[in-house]
């Protein structure tokens, strides 16, 4: 590149980017990178088509602007020239050619000239490079973004490219020519590819610098230049012929009268995104054995980047075309050969270098590697569903090995990421929830252990004084004493009291479970061999365990399942069934209490573990039970649910409990 221009021609505006991959998708030489959440053009490697441009919907695709330049350029004291791309027909449909002229003119430049004469130029010396070639296959080289792609990813085709400028250069030479060689030259034209061409080393100084037509419309507004207040004059010599044609698919040929002969197949054109690929591919194979190929990177110049225009190809073609058709009705051609004449020595000649930008390909293994990690094991698993904005599946692992794309890329493969960091979220809440809600128990069993340590210290010893005496009063009194009744009372809420003390000292003491291996089902049979069953209840052991070995605290189980236990008879006042059932599986141990009972309300299940919560009527339970059996379990390590029903409309009632606890004691 020359080092007067520096500037990647596109570049990527922070923030707008939303990474949908249609630039990807629609950029022929693959020079957008996704990195950092945007799409970055990659300047070495692109060739300026503009589609990443044309086609961004959040319009995060911006082009280096030259307007400044430009208009130093005006301000300097050289004279410059204006060369307006035959484009403009389908650009400024709304002001006629010579007002436009003379609205440019108003800008502050010298001259203003077609670049269409220079095509002109360029098709009747394409012709004579054909009817010379003794065989050579030559590629058109009108199109900058062609020979751009070909420099950079086909330089081995180089040689085929024809030595001939653009018409843009090949104005450029012409205005010099006559109108002297310090005037300044800026091109106006459709095509971004155009500002890469006339900064590289291959053409340096033949342009000083390229505007699109979106560049100039604004220069028009900034200046407050409008076609109602300007008079109209003509371009200056040279004028156009049917190198006007230029920017419509085929046009060279056209001004060049070489027939693209379909029987003959010497002359192949192809315009547009995926053609021109495809063509120049099928040139380099020779399975298309043309002559000549005449290729344009758009579906002509007339759908160039730099247009603003939002009319349809077929609109765009007709009004080049209708403007050519009247522009011919009074062209001089006498003037046009004379000036044809005049610059017959012009060197229309130039020289194209490599820009080799190709990557060497992984091999296989690296590709195979690079479709496990997007979760592509098998051939079924590549959809090549283009979302990622590459063709297929491997062309996506390759350019992730390349550096220019990135797994998440893949919209099957993310999705699935995301469903799975979903799951993993999900239960993630879950876990903390449990957590929090044990935690939040935790610190009320803390701070109940604390308060019915005081209590059971300072009430304890003035309840056992209470009993001894009142006992002695007993054995003093006669049998038919009066106040014998109302001592058994004393003595008996006393001995309640005392009872409630002894469990709040149960509570709140550090207790240490004792582990040693025990038989799961004999620990079952132990811990309800001494509860009495109503004989409206029946009992089923279940036992599902493939050991029955378990690290437990023998006592402080019996203690769990007898809480437990009673609590289910308890909750079956008019009978049902208790079941008791146990399962294993390498690392735990489960069991489950179930009843068929009057169930738990769901706005009490939250609390039943909480110290002195009971549903029980008063004097029948001190709601001590479950706290201390949560307790057990969680110093085993274990973790406890329930599951209740509580209301007859809604199906079966009764109650499950559900612990798990780890088989050797500590958590696997």
């Amino acid at each position: 590149m020359s080092s007067k221009y520096k500037q990647p021609t596109v570049t990527t505006i922070n923030g707008r980017c939303r990474v949908c991959y249609t630039c990807v998708r629609e950029c022929p030489a693959k020079a957008i990178r996704i990195a950092h959440g945007q799409a970055e053009v990659i300047p070495e490697r692109c060739i300026g088509c503009g589609n990443c441009v044309r086609v961004c919907s959040q319009r995060a695709k911006k082009v280096v602007s030259s307007i400044n330049e430009v208009q130093e350029l005006i301000k300097s004291d050289f004279k410059v020239a204006a060369c307006i791309a035959p484009s403009f027909a389908a650009e400024f449909p709304e002001i006629p050619a010579q007002t436009l002229v003379a609205m440019i003119r108003h800008l502050g430049f010298d001259y203003v000239v077609e670049v269409g004469f220079g095509a002109d130029l360029v098709a009747l010396e394409i012709k004579k490079l054909l009817a010379e070639s003794n065989g050579k296959r030559y590629i058109s080289t009108a199109c900058p973004a062609v020979f751009g792609y070909v420099k950079r990813y086909h330089p081995a085709l180089i040689e085929h490219l024809a030595p001939v400028v653009s018409p843009m250069v090949a104005m450029s030479r012409v205005v010099r020519a006559l109108y002297g060689k310090e005037l300044k030259i800026v091109f106006i034209g459709p095509c971004i590819a155009k500002k890469i061409e006339a900064y590289s080393d291959e053409v340096e100084d033949e342009i000083d610098e390229v505007m699109t037509f979106e560049e100039l419309r604004w220069m028009l507004q900034e200046a407050d230049i409008h076609s109602e207040c300007i008079l109209p004059t003509a371009f200056d010599q040279p004028h156009a012929y049917r190198g006007a044609l230029f920017p419509i698919g085929r046009g060279l040929l056209e001004a060049a009268t070489i027939p693209e002969d379909l029987i003959s197949g010497e002359v192949i054109s192809a315009n547009g995104r995926a053609n021109f690929i495809d063509a120049i591919m099928e040139f380099s194979s020779g399975q298309a054995d043309a002559k000549f190929l005449d290729v344009l990177c758009c579906d002509g110049c007339i759908m160039g980047a730099g247009m603003t225009t939002k009319a349809s190809y077929f609109k765009r073609r007709a009004l080049v075309s209708h403007y050519v058709q009247e522009n011919l009705k009074n062209f001089n051609v006498q003037t046009w050969h004379k000036y044809v004449e005049r610059l017959s020595e012009l060197d229309l000649s130039r020289k194209f270098t490599p820009y080799d930008q190709r990557i060497k390909p992984p091999d296989e293994e690296a590709i195979r590697r690079i479709l496990a990690k997007i979760g592509k094991y098998r051939p079924e698993d590549e959809l090549n569903c283009g979302a990622c904005g590459y063709d297929s599946c491997r062309e996506h692992a390759i350019a992730i090995h390349k550096g220019l794309a990135e797994s998440e890329m893949c919209l099957p493969f993310t999705i699935e990421e995301l469903h799975r960091a979903n799951k993993d979220l999900a239960y993630s809440n879950d876990q903390l929830a449990t957590t929090r809600e044990a935690l939040i128990q935790s610190e009320k069993m803390a701070s109940m252990g604390q308060l019915a340590a005081g209590i059971a210290h300072e009430i304890n010893n003035p309840l056992g004084v209470v009993l001894m005496y009142s006992h002695l009063m007993l054995d003093e009194l006669a049998p038919d004493s009066e106040k014998r009744e109302d001592l058994h009372m004393i003595a008996e809420h006393a001995d309640r009291a005392k009872k409630i003390v002894s469990g709040l000292l149960n509570f709140a003491r550090q207790n240490k479970v004792n582990l040693k291996e025990i038989e799961i089902p004999k620990l079952i049979q132990d811990s309800i061999k001494p509860i009495v069953f109503p004989e409206n209840i029946k009992v089923q052991i279940n036992h599902r365990l493939k050991n029955p070995i378990a690290e437990l605290d023998r006592d402080q189980m019996i203690q769990v399942f007898t809480n437990f236990v009673n609590n289910s008879i308890t909750a079956m006042k008019d009978g049902g069934i208790l079941t008791l059932e146990t399962e294993d599986d390498d690392n735990f141990v489960r069991f489950y209490i179930k009843d068929t009972g009057s169930g738990i309300r769901k706005e009490n299940l939250a609390k039943i573990f909480e110290p002195f919560f009971t549903t029980k009527k008063l004097g029948k339970g001190t709601g001590l039970g479950l706290a201390i059996t949560y307790g057990i379990l969680k110093m085993h390590h274990g973790d406890i649910s329930v599951e209740s029903n509580a209301d007859p409309t809604a199906g079966p009632t009764g109650t499950t409990f559900k612990m798990t606890l780890p088989r050797r004691g500590i958590r696997a």
